[in-house]
């Protein structure tokens, strides 16, 4: 029970935090309650949120940081004097998801099948809620669709 750091739940996070210190030489010890590791990502089947990446774009999928902050805003709302540190996150985790996130989980050997889901960008509406690319839906401006 000797560890540099203790990390407390497995999901994404902390196993990235866990990843990150390992592999400075450091010992770390991972806590999680539940049978299984992953958190969130458990029940969506392992899903990752990447914003323009290739495989979207080899499907004709255009999307943009800044459609995914319409969509994040459409569904958080983020309106008031209080959500100003939820903002902050969202415009910070856009822009890795847009940038280093693909890469990082490559340089790691995670590989990538290309079908792109929408778990997490909403009800598919392309204003307020939901998600403005999602693949061949009716209410998404043409020139988001194939």
């Amino acid at each position: 029970m000797d560890a540099d750091l203790v990390v407390v739940g497995g999901g994404l996070a902390g196993l990235v935090v866990a990843t990150e210190v390992a592999q400075r030489g450091k010992r770390v010890l991972l806590l999680e309650q539940e049978p299984y590791l992953g958190g969130q990502a458990f029940w969506s089947f392992g899903g990752l949120f990447l914003v323009d990446s290739p495989e979207q774009r080899r499907l004709g999928i255009r999307d943009s940081v800044e459609l995914a902050f319409q969509d994040w805003m459409g569904a958080a709302g983020y309106d008031r004097e209080e959500d100003a540190w939820g903002r902050r996150f969202a415009e910070a985790y856009l822009e890795f998801a847009a940038g280093e996130k693909r890469a990082w989980l490559a340089s790691l050997g995670v590989r990538f099948f290309p079908v792109v889901g929408w778990a997490e960008r909403g009800g598919g509406l392309a204003t307020g809620h939901g998600n403005s690319v999602r693949l061949g839906d009716p209410a998404v401006p043409a020139e988001h669709r194939l």
